[in-house]
């Protein structure tokens, strides 16, 4: 339900005219609460019976913006969430290059087709998409600014390729497109022959490695003569290719290109107006932005800038009211809430948008917008440590760790802890509670935002258990049927049948293994069970607890023993001692206590790749 101040927003009329309609009994479902109304998010406005020319009927909503990073066309056609008092800050901060780094699909692109739109010289009156935003309120010491500049713009966001020979060749085309835009300056007798020379050879695919790797500079340079006036430079998602040379093997020649790329773009440019980059990652370490002393970095940790990267709390209200689906906020909070950036709450914008489109079906969106590269190299790289935490936070728990914004991916076969750094820059962890250290970095409380990042990391696990073989389809699958029929009997086979290939899998006296086989359980059952591992429980602690959700699923326990070297008769008569355990030592007291109706019991022993099970009631 809205109240009548909310809907007379909503409809563009006033919010006394609201009060004759509900006063007349022309909004159906409406309800008087005092002295005020409370009507149906879904309510029609009717028609105005003074108005004998016209009719007011439902107003056609904008469509949404799914995939649209085209600033024009997005505040045009579509609804659009004004962001452009980052102009204004930015403005009013004037740093010479400023780097902003955010999860992907938080808007940086139609942030930077903003700045380009807003600051480009132009034939066309640009000024016309701007007039009814937020910047135009500020009067003329920010507008003045509006169309003054030559701009150049590149997005990276699409370089994702094999080898270096197919990324060199597709930076190659994005320059040739960004040189075409500039064609005039071939026709200009302020650039020499010899420049114009090495135009046509960009320009017409033509340019070798070095040709390109100062091909920004150059072009600044140019611009600079033609108009008399230093360009701004735009690059958006400058890391795309970098994360991808890590992946693909050809890490130390990407590197190696870009280093030399934006050190003649930002570094010592006197030939630059302004600069912005977007990524996810901080990039310091290779020194990429070697000797630039004023770069200014925006994380997710800084305040500035805070809320120009995804939406907040009122601009989402607002998005609801408009499209009449107040009622389902609760739920998409739980789903696509929880980031913060500096200390402002921000919303996942791809996925808000996408569940309100979808007819508000909660799912995860992101998820499907791209590789999860940042999930994979922490599987990869996870000791028992981390694996253990990340077990925390899929229960929901925080857990304290600390935040270097300056790794890279190569940093984590030096120091795996260096994953949380990661996972939080790209939008798997919020950190809701952290304290600045001396050297930069910071001790942070983190945890998983919200529902549709759980899953996310749900996802990732399972497919890499499936991938590596620990655990194989057909037994994921049962553990889903049983607990979606609710089958104690198929369960109890199913987890059994989980135990018995995960542990033949893995080699027992790896560090690891054991945490392994949590962390799967984990991703198989979480959304039914809180998975719990060496608690305090009786007389003792047990090794696995899998905690209903809901009473109507069986409680599990689970004591795992292990020894080298033994036979078949042997390995039965350990897996029969790990089941009496459970019942000598009463670790289901926990679960009992929680009113489990049903408790499943699971004594294993394991040698080598070798297993046997015991289970009972």
């Amino acid at each position: 339900m809205m109240t009548s101040k909310e809907k007379a927003l909503e409809w563009g009329i006033s919010e006394r005219l609201i009060r004759i309609f509900c006063n007349d009994g022309r909004i159906p479902g409406a309800v008087k609460a005092g002295k005020s109304w409370q009507i149906p998010d879904d309510a029609e406005k009717p028609r105005d019976r003074r108005i004998k020319s016209g009719a007011y009927g439902k107003k056609e909503k904008k469509a949404l913006p799914v995939g649209i990073s085209d600033y024009v066309r997005a505040q045009s056609e579509y609804y659009y969430v004004d962001k452009t008092l980052l102009i204004k800050d930015f403005l009013d901060r004037k740093p010479f290059v400023t780097l902003f780094t955010r999860p992907r699909r938080f808007g940086k692109t139609l942030n930077m087709d903003m700045l380009r739109i807003f600051f480009e010289k132009s034939d066309e009156d640009t000024s016309v998409y701007f007039r009814d935003k937020l910047i135009w309120k500020c009067g003329q010491k920010y507008t003045k600014h509006q169309g003054q500049y030559p701009v150049i713009f590149l997005t990276f966001k699409d370089v994702k390729f094999e080898s270096w020979e197919t990324t060199l060749e597709k930076i190659g085309g994005i320059l040739q497109a960004e040189y075409g835009r500039h064609k005039e300056l071939l026709e200009s007798n302020k650039i020499a022959g010899y420049e114009k020379k090495l135009f046509s050879k960009i320009l017409n695919g033509n340019a070798n490695e070095v040709e390109l790797s100062s091909s920004i500079e150059n072009l600044s340079r140019m611009l600079d003569a033609h108009y008399e006036k230093a360009p701004i430079i735009i690059i958006d998602e400058y890391d795309t290719p970098i994360q991808e040379g890590y992946s693909k093997d050809f890490y130390n020649e990407i590197v190696g290109f870009m280093r030399t790329f934006f050190s003649g773009a930002f570094k010592d440019n006197k030939h630059l107006t302004y600069g912005f980059l977007t990524g996810i990652l901080r990039i310091a370490q290779e020194s990429i932005f070697s000797g630039l002393n004023n770069l200014n970095v925006s994380s997710v940790m800084d305040e500035e800038y805070s809320s120009y990267f995804g939406f907040t709390y009122p601009e989402v209200q607002k998005m609801m009211r408009y499209y009449g689906v107040s009622r389902k906020e609760a739920e998409l909070k739980e789903w696509y809430d929880g980031y913060f950036f500096g200390n402002t709450e921000i919303y996942n914008p791809w996925s808000v948008i996408s569940y309100i489109s979808k007819g508000c079906l909660p799912q995860a969106y992101w998820v499907n917008t791209g590789k999860n590269e940042v999930l994979l190299e922490v599987l990869k790289a996870a000791t028992s440590d981390i694996t253990e935490k990340l077990n925390a936070l899929l229960q929901g728990e925080r857990v304290v760790v600390r935040i270097d914004q300056n790794v890279v991916y190569r940093s984590l076969t030096e120091e795996p802890t260096n994953i949380y750094s990661l996972l939080l820059v790209a939008g798997y962890l919020k950190a809701p509670k952290k304290e600045l250290l001396g050297d930069g970095a910071y001790i942070c409380e983190v945890s998983i935002p919200n529902k549709e990042v759980a899953a996310v990391y749900k996802s990732e696990i399972l497919s890499h258990l499936l991938e590596i073989g620990a655990v194989t389809r057909s037994t994921a699958d049962k553990i889903a049927e049983s607990l979606y029929e609710n089958d104690a009997d198929k369960l109890q086979k199913a987890i059994a049948e989980y135990m018995d290939k995960s542990i033949s899998f893995y080699d027992a006296g790896s560090e690891g293994f054991y945490h392994g086989l949590v962390l799967g359980l984990a991703a198989l059952m979480d959304n039914h069970y809180k998975i719990k591992s060496n608690r305090e429980s009786g007389d003792g602690r047990y090794d696995i607890g899998l905690i209903p959700r809901e009473n109507k699923y069986p409680g599990i326990i689970m004591e795992l023993k292990w020894k080298r070297g033994l036979e078949e008769e042997s390995l039965e008569a350990l897996s029969e001692e790990a089941l009496g355990q459970i019942n000598d030592k009463k670790y289901d007291s926990e679960l009992r206590r929680d009113s489990a109706e049903k408790i499943l019991k699971f004594g294993i022993a394991f040698s080598g790749k070798k297993v046997k099970i015991k289970t009972g009631r």
